[in-house]
């Protein structure tokens, strides 16, 4: 995603992945690494394990960028795991990429999370209290410093059960000694994480189903909210050891953050796009020559709104697909720049034409403005926006960058004022039932906050997305 992006999308979260078994389990986390570049492009990590010790290689950017032939040779074992971010509360710098790796009393362990702790500050400090000594600002490490308090038993099931006990939040997990992976998803399921199978009965674990395709892998299933599964040389051990909770899936993977081609809380993305599309026509009626998605959010739920109303889609503005994360900054005079570099209008189409365009979210609206804009310059008779949610009103404490309240738009202005500053001729959002009913379960299994302010797992009072410069995944 490109800088322009950013400040009209919500950030992604981070993407895991892992592989027991098999003599290729890096080159296998690698790709499958590939796979989940969308749900992070800040850094990336790999570990791999041979029985006696953890190697890992890690760096800022983009997978291949990361990675190249020689320093996946040096990644040695037929156990790897690995990490790509996006930060959420911690700070983008390399001190804090993963996956993190730490040797205690003749134990190497790595761990790689998506997710964000709700008490993390209140862990941190009590950790510091007695005397942690942290290198970075991510919840990952705090699960290190707990777990090794636990590991005196010598009993990694007990130990996790113990360390993630004390621990509140959103978290879908990997963690790897030099024998074993380990898979810990919370008992709210806030974050997805899959199991899978190579053809040499070699297991993988990975944060999307969209992984396990691209290394072949068969889906065998998800991995249950409060589920510990550890993977060693003996098989699969799957332990339940908390009290079972309410479902929190977070609906936002459905509207925005999984991939297309995966199934996600078991339902396929692509699927509940286009379904949120179709209740759109449903729950609104329009007159227009055309629909049309800003490519590339909004795609599928525009193909679901043309279809449902019989209204043609077109593409009527273009991407420029080599825009990369950076670029030199335009001059002053070159107003709007930073808006045509990356999409530009097909002015013949648009000339006279009353436009629909889907989005598939509105956060912050700065963007969209400019966007909006140049659709009128190039002639466009009427502009309407559809989005496939509901306005996002509340921060996300789960793992998604979410701004704090007073930086989105539907926070702080009716729908009514969103149009008037996007300047569109009329502004429609999908109601949360009709979201709900798009992705095929019932509502009390998802997590709404970010549309309803009703949090699942209550944040501490003095977790606040101001206050986070040092507790992130």
């Amino acid at each position: 995603m490109s800088d322009i992006e950013q400040q009209w999308k919500p950030r992604h979260e981070c993407g895991i992945c892992g592989v027991f078994g098999h003599e290729d389990a890096t080159k296998l986390v690698y790709f499958g690494l590939y796979a989940l570049q969308h749900r992070g492009q800040e850094s990336a990590g790999i570990a791999a394990g041979n029985g006696e010790g953890i190697s890992l290689h890690k760096g800022m950017g983009l997978v291949p960028d990361v990675f190249n032939e020689a320093t996946l040779s040096r990644l040695n074992g037929h156990l790897a795991m690995g990490h790509v971010r996006y930060s959420t509360t911690g700070s983008s710098t390399p001190v804090n990429m993963q996956p993190f790796r730490v040797r205690h009393r003749g134990l190497s362990m790595a761990v790689a999370h998506n997710g964000n702790m709700v008490n993390s500050i209140a862990l941190h400090q009590h950790l510091e209290e007695e005397g942690a000594i942290f290198q970075t600002a991510m919840d990952s490490e705090i699960v290190l410093h707990l777990l090794v308090r636990q590991l005196a038993c010598n009993d990694l099931p007990a130990a996790i059960a113990k360390t993630f006990s004390c621990i509140r939040g959103a978290y879908s997990l990997l963690l790897m000694t030099g024998d074993s992976l380990v898979a810990v998803r919370d008992p709210n399921g806030f974050r997805p994480l899959c199991l899978g199978m190579l053809e040499n009965g070699a297991y993988v674990v990975a944060s999307e189903t969209c992984a396990l395709d691209l290394i072949e892998a068969q889906y065998l299933r998800e991995i249950e909210p409060g589920e510990v599964l550890i993977i060693n040389k003996d098989g699969l051990q799957s332990l339940h050891p908390w009290p079972p909770a309410q479902k929190s899936f977070c609906i936002f993977e459905h509207v925005y953050f999984a991939r297309p081609d995966s199934d996600v809380f078991g339902f396929n993305v692509y699927a509940a796009r286009k379904r949120m599309g179709a209740l759109l026509a449903k729950e609104t009626n329009i007159q227009a020559d055309f629909v049309m998605p800003f490519p590339d959010s909004g795609n599928y739920a525009a193909l679901g709104y043309a279809q449902a109303s019989g209204i043609p889609l077109e593409i009527g503005m273009i991407r420029n697909h080599y825009v990369g994360r950076t670029f030199i900054q335009p001059t002053q005079s070159m107003r709007d720049f930073s808006v045509r570099v990356k999409l530009n209008p097909v002015r013949d189409l648009l000339k006279g034409k009353r436009v629909i365009i889907v989005e598939d979210s509105i956060v912050r609206g700065t963007t969209g403005r400019s966007r909006v804009k140049s659709l009128r310059q190039a002639g466009a008779a009427e502009v309407h926006m559809l989005v496939s949610c509901p306005p996002t009103r509340h921060a996300c404490y789960y793992g998604i960058d979410f701004p704090s309240t007073d930086q989105l738009v539907a926070a702080n202005h009716t729908v009514e004022g969103i149009r008037e500053y996007l300047g569109l001729d009329s502004l429609h959002y999908l109601s949360l039932e009709g979201l709900v009913e798009a992705t095929g379960l019932p509502a009390e299994q998802f997590c709404l906050a970010c549309f309803n302010g009703k949090y699942p797992v209550p944040p501490d009072p003095s977790f606040t997305k101001d206050s986070l410069s040092g507790c992130g995944n």
